[in-house]
């Protein structure tokens, strides 16, 4: 009768009990891979299992253990900067290598407005999803509080403040930032300029600050005409580019706070008759697909955003399973040094 229940369907698990002549608490503490069975016992069971082909129904063992078997990805930006910038895919394809060696389904949601936060507020409530992955936020941001309003285990890329809360992934900012602009120096540049990120995002802020502790160590007073803001877009590297050969026409070298950015920045210089590097030497942040295919190819800060994103999905099923996960990862980055610079 292998792989038929009495019924004639799939084999039911009172059908394994049966079989194994033990109750059913026990056929499902053996599928469920509990250790409060005698290795007797287990093997019965097992045995019971193989001859009737019986496959666990996963959706009723979630629904038993209160669990969905899904984690969400939320993305707190509008769809056009997912899609633009290299940083997000990386994250994705990070977090998807970890699931994959699990049962856990990905569910990746984008919340740029205010309609999708409403909606993705309704759907959290529901209790659709074990845990979440927070990726990009801002300061000011009501979702980590919703999540721990609703008890849902979250975990944060890049921490919103120094004093960060919830278990968190990063990459060390500002000694990326500090690095870059010491290489820019040690290449003979006395005007560096910087491209910020929105400085509402802690990430930006430290990058912000390892360019200005770089230019102190090195004994350069700081120039706050040589500080641009940008927003992480092309043409906020462009607008914020135009903003300081307006200023500073005499600039020699720029550090921008990510590649697209950067990638804006060179249309900008080249615009106005800038050759890099030799006129102006250029880095960009992140070490994504952009700065290898620029022309010329960008001196970028490598951050391991797969590995964050490996990371990240790694300490959320720890904290789902109940056990000790980390408090925060800072992963360490790496100057890449190429033409551009």
């Amino acid at each position: 009768m292998s792989g038929q229940g009495r019924s004639g369907g799939r084999p039911t698990l009172e059908e394994v009990a049966v079989r194994a002549g033990v109750g059913r608490g026990t056929v499902s503490r053996v599928i469920n891979g509990s250790s409060k069975v005698s290795e007797h016992t287990r093997a019965v069971v097992e045995a019971a299992v193989a001859e009737l082909g019986y496959v666990p129904n996963r959706a009723a063992r979630a629904l038993a253990a209160n669990r969905t078997d899904a984690i969400a990805l939320v993305i707190p930006e509008p769809e056009a900067r997912f899609f633009a910038e290299p940083y997000f895919s990386d994250v994705v394809r990070g977090v998807g290598a970890t699931l994959a060696e699990t049962d856990v389904q990905l569910v990746l949601t984008l919340a740029g407005g205010e309609r999708e936060r409403r909606r993705l507020a309704q759907y959290l409530s529901g209790h659709r999803v074990d845990g979440v992955l927070l990726v990009s936020v801002h300061a000011g941001d009501p979702l980590p509080e919703l999540l721990a309003e609703l008890g849902i285990p979250a975990v944060i890329s890049g921490r919103r403040s120094a004093d960060e809360t919830l278990p968190c992934v990063d990459s060390d900012n500002l000694a990326g930032a500090a690095g870059a602009v010491r290489h820019l120096l040690g290449r003979g540049r006395r005007a560096v300029a910087t491209i910020t990120g929105p400085l509402d995002v802690y990430g930006a802020q430290c990058r912000l600050d390892g360019y200005r502790q770089a230019l102190a160590a090195a004994g350069h007073p700081v120039d706050e005409l040589l500080i641009a803001p940008g927003d992480f877009t092309e043409e906020g590297g462009r607008r914020a580019m135009r903003e300081l050969l307006e200023r500073r026409p005499a600039l020699d070298a720029v550090f921008a706070a990510s590649d697209v950015m950067a990638a804006g920045a060179r249309l900008e210089l080249r615009a106005a008759g800038r050759r890099i590097p030799q006129d102006v030497a250029l880095v960009g942040f992140d070490d994504s697909v952009v700065a290898r295919h620029m022309d010329p190819p960008l001196t970028s800060v490598r951050q391991p955003i797969e590995e964050m994103g490996r990371t990240m999905a790694r300490v959320l099923l720890e904290r789902i399973a109940g056990g000790p996960a980390d408090a925060a990862v800072v992963l360490p980055t790496e100057l890449v040094v190429r033409e551009s610079s």
